[in-house]
């Protein structure tokens, strides 16, 4: 019965001298209760010291956020289904006015709260905002629609305020659906109060009040987990690798000697020789102050390591896998073939739109959707009759997009798919990262002063078809018709 039991079981769960499994048992709230704290803390040490960890947030702003933030592009529709371009124009004025300051203080734009959330979502694991609606006592709305976002870092959010009575653990409230009721957070920074009972401290702030954006790795989990979460261990070694190299070899590059003195009955000290002796160095010198029996020696350097950039590269490559980035962005390494460079950007580009995913169905349309039904109910926007009201949230969220790598090629690729049908316009537009309705205005702009001032280029196919087409089907004018004077019957 002992060994059938020993065949029938996994490898993997027996304990043998070479393998001694660890097991993690708790739920994740409970993991996160006791290590959520130490992870996020120790990732903002790591950004603050670490350039890797600094660069590879950077990188990961641009490509899940990027310079211009989370377009948005309303999609309303009639009634016949067809897009209502005056009802989407309008939306889209009064969000670019809003977009300048729409956070309480007016210090940030709307692609800068965007990069701050992100980057605070993937280094400390989650981030929080508190929309401000409507009249409240003590603020003044920069902007017509009385929308505002608070934004949040999740220290105001208590992991030690748990009460399973009441159904709320590490701050958030719940049903016994698990759906969020509230959120209980402090009225100040907890690293800012010089106070004790700080969890006496704390406001409670309705679901419907609060964006909470968490990084979640298992089912239920309450709060979220940083992205670094598994390679904070790996990232802290390499620092203090690379540390110890650099002092290393700064020691080694301090050149220094050595004057071995041989047998003592060869040595014979000299009268008044105090003092430390050195040896002046030039090119081509030759020094002839050895005493009798003396020789002299410098020491050897073995640094810079021959063999730090192969085990940093490693290293680097284990941090990527385990960040959704890719290595040459996180170790600034473009090196590679063509073919490489490409694979890596295809799959790197896959982690970066999951990210970016999610940071649209956490934030984006959150706040979109919020500041549009404020918009509506505030009067600042009036729905026109002719607008299907299950369509007026509709809308577009369009970030950044996979660089060209061969523009001919991939330009080429769009252009097919668009002629065989298979694509739109408004698709190549969005995957080069421009709004279609911006861009077609600017192009019907350029093109109607084009052909005010008798411009033509090759991008105005317009004038070179209807032009052949033209040339091939008129027949040659006859000189002696202008002979005649007029025009003649029958032309």
């Amino acid at each position: 019965m002992g060994a059938r039991d020993v065949i029938q079981a996994y490898q993997a769960a027996q304990v043998s001298r070479t393998h001694k499994p660890k097991r993690q048992a708790r739920s994740a709230d409970n993991s996160l209760q006791r290590d959520g704290r130490s992870m996020r803390e120790q990732c903002r040490t790591l950004e603050e010291d670490h350039d890797i960890v600094t660069g590879m947030y950077d990188r990961m702003e641009e490509r899940v956020v990027g310079g211009p933030g989370i377009s948005v592009e309303p999609l309303p529709l009639d009634y016949a289904g067809n897009v209502h371009a005056v009802f989407a124009a309008i939306i889209k004025a009064n969000w670019a006015e809003w977009s300048l300051a729409p956070e309480v203080s007016g210090e940030l734009t709307r692609p800068q709260v965007e990069r701050l959330v992100c980057r605070t979502w993937l280094r400390d694991g989650e981030a929080l905002a508190q929309m401000v609606m409507g009249n409240v006592p003590g603020y003044q709305h920069l902007h017509k629609v009385p929308f505002a976002l608070e934004l949040l870092e999740p220290d105001y959010l208590p992991w030690e305020y748990n009460d399973l009575s009441k159904g709320i653990a590490q701050g958030v409230e719940r049903n016994e659906w698990r759906r969020v009721k509230a959120y209980h957070v402090y009225k100040r920074h907890p690293g800012d109060m010089l106070v004790h009972g700080l969890a006496q401290n704390t406001k409670r702030v309705p679901a419907e009040q609060m964006i909470h954006i968490a990084h979640r790795k298992r089912i239920g989990q309450n709060r979220g987990v940083p992205l670094l979460h598994s390679v904070i261990t790996r990232l802290a070694d390499i620092k203090d690798y690379e540390e110890s190299e650099r002092v290393a070899a700064r020691i080694s590059a301090a050149l220094g000697m050595y004057i071995k003195k041989g047998s003592p009955d060869d040595y014979t000290p000299m009268p008044n020789s105090s003092g430390e002796r050195s040896i002046p160095i030039k090119a081509g010198m030759i020094y002839d102050g050895l005493r009798p029996g003396e020789e002299v020696g410098m020491f050897e350097s073995n640094r810079p390591n021959t063999f730090l950039e192969p085990f940093r590269a490693g290293q680097l490559k284990a941090v990527a896998a385990g960040t959704r980035g890719t290595f040459s962005s996180v170790a600034r390494s473009y090196d590679g073939t063509y073919s490489a460079q490409r694979q890596e950007l295809v799959e790197g580009q896959l982690g970066y739109d999951l990210l970016q995913h999610e940071f649209i169905d956490y934030w984006c349309r959150p706040v979109y959707r919020q500041w549009l039904q404020i918009a509506i109910v505030s009067g600042q926007i009036v729905v026109p009759p002719d607008v299907d009201p299950d369509t007026i949230f509709s809308a577009v969220y369009q970030g950044p997009v996979m660089p060209w790598i061969n523009p001919v090629h991939e330009a080429t690729a769009w252009q097919l798919l668009v002629e065989a049908g298979f694509a739109d316009e408004a698709e190549v537009s969005r995957a080069r990262g421009r709004d279609p309705a911006e861009l077609k205005r600017s192009r019907i702009a350029e093109v109607k002063a084009n052909e005010e001032a008798d411009l033509v280029f090759s991008s105005d196919a317009r004038h070179k078809f209807y032009g052949n087409q033209a040339n091939e089907s008129t027949p040659a004018k006859d000189p002696a018709d202008d002979a005649k004077g007029g025009n003649q019957p029958g032309e």
